[in-house]
Order: C-alpha cells, then sequence, then structure tokens
C-alpha cells in the first residue's frame, strides 16, 4: 500500500485512539482530579489496546502474527509514552499552559515518530 494512502487510514486510526485517550484524560482530570500527566499516561495506555488492532487490520493489513507484531508495536507505544509524557511535563509542569493544549502538541510529536517506527519496523 502507497504510503500516503497508508498515512492517511493511521491518522484515521488514531484518531479515533485519541478521542479515547482524550475522554478518558478529561474524565481523570475533572471528576477524580487525578493529575494530568498521570491521567494522560493511562489514556495513553488503553487508547493503545484499540489503536494495536485497527492498525493491525486496517492501516498496516498485516498477515505476521500477533506473537511478533504485538511486543514491536507496545516498543514503538513505550517510545511514543516517553515522548508524550516528556512533552507534558514540559508543557504543564514548566511552561505552565493547560494540559489539553499541551496534550494536543504532545499527541503531534508522537504521531510522526509512530507512524515511521510502526511502518519501517512493526508492521513491514
Amino acid at each position: 500500500m502507497h504510503t500516503f494512502k497508508q498515512f492517511v487510514r493511521f491518522v484515521g486510526v488514531g484518531g479515533v485512539a485519541t478521542a479515547l485517550q482524550y475522554l478518558i484524560l478529561v474524565v481523570l482530570v475533572s471528576i477524580f482530579d487525578i493529575k494530568p500527566m498521570s491521567a494522560s499516561t493511562v489514556g495513553f495506555l488503553v487508547s493503545s489496546l484499540i489503536n494495536y488492532e485497527l492498525n493491525c487490520r486496517f492501516t498496516f493489513n498485516s498477515a505476521s502474527t500477533r506473537q511478533k507484531t504485538m511486543p514491536l508495536f507496545y516498543c514503538v507505544v513505550a517510545i511514543g509514552l516517553l515522548i508524550n509524557a516528556l512533552v507534558m511535563h514540559i508543557f504543564v509542569s514548566v511552561l505552565l499552559l493547560h494540559y489539553l493544549l499541551s496534550q494536543i502538541v504532545a499527541t503531534s510529536v508522537v504521531l510522526v515518530s509512530n507512524f515511521t517506527l510502526n511502518r519501517v519496523w512493526v508492521f513491514r
């Protein structure tokens, strides 16, 4: 499949996963008074489950086994989680920006690295 088409699908799948992540983030911060960085991490991890399934089936149409791709996918998730946490920390704790604006920036940064790693390493 052409890279641009995969990227469009990746963004669509990511949109679904990101919507879930943001919902979890807002609920945990607003209702349960959990700190934004912790809430973001929980949302990121929960949404990664849906993200894996949709990317495996829809974006990359992978024929590889789950035993092969899932560990690699979660290595990419771990990298993305570290980038997400770093950006959230800098923007919320250092620059004192609103947590939702900070999350938008973090999501944008993670998008590019995750697509590249998934395309060339996990689902090649």
